[in-house]
């Protein structure tokens, strides 16, 4: 019995530093295996910014135009009316020595 405990014990001391070397290589692959995915994760966003920036480009474009309408108005039958404003309107007042205002 104490032969069996011998050589167990023996065993285990022998087989540990390669165990130990076995999860710093796991641990190295993951490591490595993150760094890939981030990578790979930022050309992607990349990639995605470059083909919708044409389109939020028009989207900002369609908003600075929202200053040619009134606010929206609400009707009692629940109809929503968003009026344009006329173009006497959208010019910005004159003072009175005929100067605008900025």
């Amino acid at each position: 019995m104490t032969r069996f405990a011998t050589y167990t014990l023996c065993a285990a001391l022998a087989v540990s530093p390669a165990f130990a070397f076995a999860q710093s290589d796991e641990r190295q692959d993951l490591r490595e295996g993150m760094d890939l995915l981030s990578e790979g994760t930022k050309l992607l966003l990349k990639g995605l910014m470059g083909e919708i920036e044409p389109a939020l480009r028009e989207l900002e474009g369609a908003l600075q135009d929202w200053n040619a309408y009134h606010p929206p108005e609400v009707l009692p039958n629940g109809d929503i009316i968003i009026r344009r404003k006329t173009p006497k309107m959208l010019t910005p007042p004159l003072s009175e020595d005929g100067e605008i205002d900025l």
